[in-house]
């Protein structure tokens, strides 16, 4: 494991490679490396055979001229669960951008659950994050991405930052779901109802492999606040989506879908990744 840290001027450059594979009836991680402020911590396995990974950044935040890579390859018949145990944070910049860069590889017979927590936005952040999904032809994929915009529990709004996001989900190379939106302070689409229609907080969860029975279940989730939560069948792919005011709500949302359509979806009761309750 390559423990080097690269860093240009003020500016860290931090990279995780993560290769996932089945080694006696369980999932290991066979091979990681990284360079920088990203990590991985010990895995764990309250499922028996299914890895189950936190991803640490040390740091806490991200500023101005970071960039962060992440890979993951899930191999043949393997299965892990990622999850991180904090919300990402990317504060404000003078003007250099903040770069995240996330591609997850999913073989034959693979399964992986990227359940990340949410991602802070402060005012005056200026970010570009891309997540790109390629499965193979009997791979499985759930995950969820979730922004908040600004601290509103603090008072802070998102008056001044920007935000590039790029969300994709490929099959054998051919997509199934690809997602482009950017996220500009103080602007119409941060009130109007066609927009934001004023709410901090926006998530979008994807799982492959869904089917009508599943939507059911999904739909069926509800939420307490004045928060909006829907659910659609795209290519095969679940797609939900919450607009609301808190992203530990999207986070418990998207997890109480989780938790509905995963024995229907692989065949397993959800097993809540103990950091969350931390």
């Amino acid at each position: 494991m390559q423990n080097a840290i690269e860093q240009t001027s003020t500016a860290w450059r931090g990279r995780l490679e993560l290769d996932f594979a089945r080694s006696n009836n369980k999932t290991v991680i066979a091979r990681r490396s990284h360079v920088g402020p990203l990590t991985i911590q010990r895995p764990f396995y309250p499922e028996a055979d299914v890895c189950h990974s936190y991803i640490l950044h040390p740091p806490g935040g991200v500023v101005g001229g970071d960039e962060l890579q992440l890979s993951v390859v899930v191999q043949t018949g393997a299965h892990a669960l990622i999850t991180t145990p904090a919300s990402a944070k990317f504060y404000r910049s003078e003007g250099a951008i903040a770069k995240q860069q996330q591609t997850l590889h999913v073989a034959d017979n693979a399964v992986l659950e990227y359940l990340p927590q949410d991602t802070i936005l402060f005012d005056a952040c200026r970010v570009e994050t891309r997540t790109r999904i390629e499965l193979s032809a009997g791979a499985r994929f759930a995950g969820w991405e979730i922004l908040c915009q600004g601290r509103p529990a603090s008072g802070e709004k998102f008056h001044h930052g920007q935000c590039r996001q790029v969300y994709e989900m490929y099959r054998d190379g051919h997509p199934l779901v690809i997602e482009r939106m950017h996220l500009q302070g103080n602007t119409l689409m941060q009130s109007a109802k066609w927009g934001l229609a004023n709410y901090p907080v926006l998530g979008t969860m994807l799982v492959s492999d869904a089917n009508a029975q599943m939507l059911e279940l999904a739909r069926k989730i509800t939420v307490e606040s004045a928060a909006l939560f829907s659910a659609s069948l795209l290519n095969g792919v679940l797609v939900c989506r919450y607009l609301g005011a808190q992203g530990m709500e999207a986070r418990d949302c998207f997890a109480r879908v989780w938790a509905a359509i995963r024995p229907a979806w692989i065949g397993r009761e959800a097993c809540r990744p103990r950091i969350w309750d931390t």
